[in-house]
């Protein structure tokens, strides 16, 4: 199954730019802008952008793709649901180790030149929280296996039941996010919430949170897509 799956990532790997290049590039636009405005100006205190969020766009936008336009396409050409999924994974696997030890290294980079040269902090967002290294790295793998899921399970969501779907989920999620922060705050419970977040060991939050998530929407992806239409 698994030499099946690498002979069938080739249909996703051979849109190469938008695995590698576009991601890459829309980065490197993302870290030259901010970058440029604190070159400028010269603040003196530490400067937060969020611009590393425009890779995770990216990265969102083609597992989407995947499971939209790429998944009729494989189906087309006699490759079975499970061949396609499973070779998805393989070639998301190596997206998330690619970019998680990209993103790392630069954040290395970022400290020892104190922020480029300018105090800013783009690539180091995990290491305000712990100065593990290790903590450091899980919580990028975790974050982009995370985005990689809900690309996969929104895609297959589209694939299932159109729009439809997708408006009812996310009038349904936000009905419960709506009902549940109802009664937090009617409970006083924010505080306790906020302290658990805060209290619980970093590789847990950081890390095992987000994994955990990433597991569920790429397990929802596969139950979806099983019996999407092509």
């Amino acid at each position: 199954m698994i030499s099946r799956a690498l002979s069938v990532s080739r249909v996703h790997t051979v849109a190469w730019p938008l695995l590698v290049a576009w991601p890459v590039g829309i980065l490197a636009v993302a870290f030259a802008i901010p970058w440029a405005i604190f070159a400028i100006v010269q603040p003196d205190e530490t400067n937060y952008t969020g611009s590393v969020t425009a890779l995770l766009g990216v990265a969102l936008t083609f597992y989407i793709g995947a499971m939209t336009q790429t998944f009729p396409f494989a189906l087309g050409m006699s490759v079975t649901r499970r061949d396609y999924f499973a070779s998805t994974l393989v070639v998301g696997l190596a997206q998330v180790v690619g970019f998680g030890v990209m993103l790392w290294a630069l954040a290395g980079i970022e400290t020892a030149t104190h922020g480029w040269g300018v105090n800013m902090v783009m690539f180091g967002i995990p290491n305000i929280f712990t100065s593990n290294p290790l903590v450091q790295l899980g919580a990028w793998f975790a974050v982009l296996a995370l985005i990689a899921g809900i690309g996969l399970f929104v895609g297959a969501l589209y694939r299932r039941w159109r729009v439809t779907g997708l408006y009812s989920v996310g009038a349904g999620l936000l009905v419960l996010a709506g009902l549940a922060a109802i009664v937090i705050t009617w409970q006083g419970g924010w505080p306790a919430f906020g302290s658990w977040f805060a209290d619980e060991p970093r590789v847990v939050t950081m890390v095992a949170l987000p994994a955990v998530l990433a597991a569920a929407f790429t397990f929802g992806a596969w139950r979806l897509i099983r019996r999407a239409p092509a």
